[in-house]
């Protein structure tokens, strides 16, 4: 895998132990899934000096790293970049509670309740003291070795001293020669990174795009811009965004001011990062990653004109589309893949069916399924809203349905006139023959139609509502401590 990715031109490759991750984990996976940093640092290491392949990248690794001795340890197995989490969080405060995802650190670290948050004691200068003492003990343990660089160390596995451990009664027989065997390479051969990737972005889609939309982005004058893609064409879209962010900032431009539109398959993440201001359409198919990170912007995706075949009925994009997306529109007509609009946090989505976790995470914006879902849909999932057609209840994740963490409601008349209003948006937009149907018979096909709601989130939205119908400030302190009371926060 190490060799594949720095020939595909990563520019990191990240190796991650088992001891480690986020207080969310169910600790029997913490304890029970997953193999030590040192066997995948060591493999991936020599994997990639046999190769050629070592002066390429960087290898980074991570895993409950927390003195200096496992600085060098890293460093002689041949890592140049290291990883710490844990140990600054427990000098900035943690005490290990394991609630990371509950929204109650009792010690304000992991938490958005102003009430918890007021208890974080932690302070900059202390994690600046720990990783000075950090740097300190690697320094020392450095001269012992007789380096005068951490460079100098990386890779030199030969000086890792393993008597003492293999020679104890409980490790008689352990072998642990291919862990440090030196791999048979020039002596010359890399053993860190001494050269970048050349990623050829001269050559990427987005420089056409750029050149084209000039007057848009140097005067804010509307284009359209109409190309072919081909799916070595990655990223289309966000080198524009890219530099639209930097002249307009966070505001973007007018909805539509670029309008692009393209014909054929576009490469992996299609549209991530567009901002407000620029309009993707596509008339193909696509692959992962459609519109992720999506902060504005408009995507939409239609059959070939030429193609014959029902749209509703057939995979038009890939998995995990709008991954992140904090705003903006996408409207696939078609199939996606698997993890549909995973930690959405604002943006509007319709597609004419799902496979396997969509909704997962999800913490706003609104999603619209018009056909079949996979299983454990909404898992995680505690904000925004999904609309979906002929929901199957044996979908959703049994957990979040048990612990009535989702409520599956039918649709009142405000919910009606979302779902009305973004259908029609999404037929305009697409051509969608499926929406046109439903759009027909819109006051009865409503009632096939369910609507997602995270309770806690329902219950926000409640006493906001109330709070601007009694004329208080729905982000004002009295409304938070109903917020906090309805929650159990």
């Amino acid at each position: 895998m190490a060799a594949g990715v720095a020939k595909a031109k990563a520019d990191v490759i990240l190796v991650s132990g088992f001891d480690g991750g986020t207080g969310a984990s169910p600790l029997n996976s913490l304890k029970h899934a997953g193999t030590p940093w040192e066997l995948g640092l060591a493999e991936a290491q020599q994997t990639l000096m046999v190769n050629g392949l070592r002066g390429r990248v960087s290898v980074q690794v991570d895993g409950q790293m927390k003195t200096g001795r496992d600085v060098i340890i890293a460093a002689l197995l041949g890592a140049e970049e290291y990883g710490f989490a844990t140990a600054p969080l427990v000098v900035s405060g943690c005490i290990l509670m394991r609630v990371c995802h509950l929204d109650t650190c009792p010690v304000g670290v992991a938490t958005q309740n102003p009430a918890l948050r007021e208890r974080f004691t932690g302070q900059a200068d202390h994690v600046v003291n720990f990783f000075e003492f950090l740097a300190q003990e690697v320094r020392e343990y450095l001269a012992a070795l007789g380096f005068r660089s951490l460079d100098e160390a990386i890779g030199r596995s030969e000086l890792i001293d393993v008597n003492r451990a293999i020679t104890h009664w409980k490790a008689d027989g352990l072998d642990l020669t291919p862990i440090l065997a030196a791999p048979s390479v020039p002596i010359d051969s890399p053993r860190r990174r001494v050269s970048s990737q050349d990623h050829e972005l001269e050559k990427h889609f987005d420089f056409k795009l750029l050149e084209l939309a000039t007057s848009a982005l140097e005067d804010a004058q509307r284009v359209t811009i109409e190309l072919p893609i081909s799916n070595v064409d990655q990223a289309v879209g966000t080198l524009l965004g890219n530099e639209v962010t930097k002249r307009y900032a966070e505001q973007g431009l007018t909805d539509g001011t670029i309008d692009i539109r393209l014909r054929g398959a576009a490469g992996q993440s299609f549209g991530a990062f567009v901002p407000r201001g620029i309009s993707l359409t596509l008339e193909g198919d696509a692959n992962d990653y459609v519109g992720k990170g999506l902060s504005g912007g408009h995507i939409s995706i239609r059959p070939d004109r030429s193609s014959s075949y029902a749209a509703e009925q057939n995979i038009i994009a890939g998995n995990v589309i709008g991954y992140g997306a904090t705003s903006g529109k996408i409207f696939i007509r078609g199939i996606v893949g698997e993890r549909f609009l995973v930690r959405n946090s604002g943006a509007t989505a319709v597609v004419e069916g799902v496979g396997d976790h969509a909704l997962e995470y999800m913490t706003g914006g609104v999603a619209v399924i018009l056909g079949k879902t996979g299983r454990n849909l909404g898992a995680g999932m505690s904000g925004g809203r999904a609309f979906v057609y002929k929901l199957r209840a044996d979908r959703i994740n049994p957990e979040a349905l048990a612990n009535g963490e989702l409520k599956l409601l039918e649709l009142d008349k405000p919910a009606q006139e979302l779902l009305l209003a973004v259908l029609k948006d999404y037929q305009k937009s697409t051509g969608s023959l499926l929406a046109e149907r439903l759009l027909a018979d819109f006051e009865n096909v409503s009632r096939d139609f369910t609507l997602v709601l995270p309770r806690d989130y329902a219950n926000v939205l409640e006493v906001r509502e109330q709070a601007v119908s009694s004329g208080l400030n729905p982000d004002g302190e009295e409304t938070w401590k109903k917020i906090l009371e309805v929650t159990n926060g």
